[in-house]
């Protein structure tokens, strides 16, 4: 289970057409509003000159006076959305009391599906009407549930002459998203060796931290500076999580030493020769007393702090590189600009897969090697390659959410009923759960996340078991019970899945999406838990 106590510092037409088929459901000899009673019609005329008994001519009577009813009183636009020619349905005697009213429509949404999943199959990936696509499907896939809800279907078979196409199943829809590196935009780093910047990240916890840490390689790469990583006595013991070496193998040169290689360089000159604050608000560099204490503790001194402008982290002011390259170019050996998490510079460059900084590997900052074979263990013994990884925030959460507008923070119920959805599209048997939620939420959530009638299985990380090997290297390294490797173990194996719901606003997910970017494993159905959904129920503020 996922020890994640970061706390996040950032961040109709459906319900119409439900209520449409819910009122057709309360009446039940109200017929359905449609013109493609037309070309059946046609069909059960020419049929009728068939019936020579007088019993078939009352049986055909019967059939026709509902038809022409629903062509007089339901004669509207729908026409306008599906135009398609019906070519058999089927049915055996025990549905043959449904109205085939909605028999028709349920044809015909039918293939307004398979139309739809056709255009979807030839949608670039990268535009955003794919979403929009896909959250078509899914309404049309509701609208047929509602229909189907009143009635027991037996053998029902809708037949069409136009099959499913292998790439409608779930991982054709689920497709991985084609990032093409060779076309980011970057800057070289290339650090004159006696230059660095002191990384100082205040911010959070460890995802927040992990994003400073990217911002400040931006930094040192525009300055031309070697990056210090800090020490684990003021943050957070980097080295366990993080392959610092893969950062310099990467770039073919050293471009970020750890602190205990710095002081070792500096020998008793452990000074920050200039702090030129980024952010001047709510406190110069963003950097509380605590931590300057603690740096002065491992014998780091600073000259006074100055400010580079006003700034606010409550209101950060884009910046562009000429701004960062003015502001903070100077001739000082070692130099510190102080948190920089919530600085917003060219952050389409900074954000973009790979990051802005070129290199000969898919991502810079990765987890360790350790918990990256850990990880693929437990893959490979707990889920295999076809799974869904869901971040379920819920800690401390229900506040921050309901202060944002909308609020993030969804009922259990209306949360497993997201979920649902994109089972159905990815077609995955297994979902591995990374949470912090109490067992009486995980719980009611599993018994409401099913697929074809089936539940699928939240698989959360056991405890430590001798019997299991596949952490076995983290218990050799003396790194088991560590909650920030833990934390980095529940990000690699999210970052690993088939599909990823993430918790919109919290900085967890935020790293996860970056890694899956970044190693090629996006997919066209990552999204937010109930993205684009409010919540159900919405608590009063204190």
């Amino acid at each position: 289970m996922m020890r994640d106590r970061e706390s996040s510092d950032e961040e109709d037409d459906r319900e119409n057409l439900i209520q449409q088929n819910e009122r057709l459901n309360d009446h039940p000899k109200s017929p359905l509003r449609s013109t493609f009673q037309i070309d059946y019609l046609k069909d059960r005329f020419a049929l009728g000159h068939r019936f020579n008994s007088a019993s078939g001519k009352r049986y055909f009577l019967a059939i026709i006076l509902p038809v022409l009813v629903l062509i007089l009183y339901f004669t509207t636009d729908i026409k306008n959305l599906f135009q398609t020619t019906v070519t058999s349905i089927k049915y055996d005697g025990s549905v043959n009391t449904m109205r085939e009213s909605e028999l028709r429509a349920l044809y015909l949404l039918r293939k307004q599906q398979l139309g739809l999943f056709k255009l979807w199959n030839h949608t670039l990936v990268n535009d955003t009407s794919s979403t929009d696509l896909l959250s078509q499907i899914s309404l049309n896939k509701q609208i047929q549930q509602v229909l189907l809800s009143s009635h027991e279907l037996g053998n029902l078979l809708i037949e069409s002459d136009n099959s499913p196409d292998p790439s409608f199943s779930g991982l054709g829809r689920c497709r991985k998203v084609d990032h093409d590196l060779s076309k980011r935009r970057t800057v070289d780093w290339k650090p004159r060796s006696d230059k660095y910047l002191f990384a100082i990240c205040v911010s959070g916890q460890m995802s927040n931290h992990l994003i400073c840490l990217e911002k400040h390689m931006f930094f040192a790469a525009l300055l031309n500076r070697v990056l210090v990583i800090p020490s684990s006595k003021v943050d957070y013991e980097f080295k366990r999580v993080l392959d610092v070496e893969h950062i310099n193998k990467c770039l073919g040169r050293e471009v970020i030493v750890t602190y205990e290689e710095f002081a070792e360089r500096r020998k008793s000159h452990l000074h920050i020769d200039r702090v030129i604050c980024y952010f001047s608000q709510p406190q110069l560099c963003f950097m509380d007393e605590e931590r300057v204490k603690k740096l002065k503790s491992l014998g780091v001194s600073t000259n006074k702090l100055e400010t580079a402008w006003d700034e606010d982290v409550k209101k950060p002011k884009k910046r562009t590189v000429q701004d960062v390259v003015a502001k903070f170019s100077t001739d000082d050996d070692v130099i510190a600009i102080g948190d920089v998490f919530f600085a917003d510079v060219e952050k389409d460059w900074v954000m973009q897969p790979g990051g802005p900084i070129s290199h000969k590997c898919k991502t810079l900052i990765e987890p360790s090697r350790l918990i990256m074979l850990t990880a693929q263990r437990f893959v490979q013994t707990f889920l295999g390659d076809n799974f869904i990884a869901l971040h379920f925030r819920r800690h401390g959460f229900l506040k921050f959410c309901n202060a944002k507008k909308p609020s993030c923070f969804y009922p259990v119920p209306q949360a497993a009923d997201c979920i649902n959805r994109v089972i159905e599209r990815a077609n995955s048997p297994v979902i591995y759960l990374s949470t912090d939620a109490a067992e009486s939420e995980t719980g009611l959530l599993q018994s409401l996340v099913v697929f074809n009638g089936k539940t699928v299985p939240l698989v959360k990380r056991p405890a430590r078991n001798s019997a299991e090997k596949w952490d076995a290297l983290l218990y050799r390294h003396g790194l088991e019970g560590d909650s920030q490797v833990e934390a980095m173990l529940d990000k690699t194996i999210c970052a690993m899945a088939s599909v990823f719901i993430g918790s919109s606003g919290s900085t967890f997910t935020d790293d996860i999406l970056r890694l899956r970017k970044d190693w090629g494993s996006a997919s066209l159905c990552d999204e937010y838990l109930c993205q684009g959904e409010l919540p159900n129920f919405i608590a009063d503020d204190e």
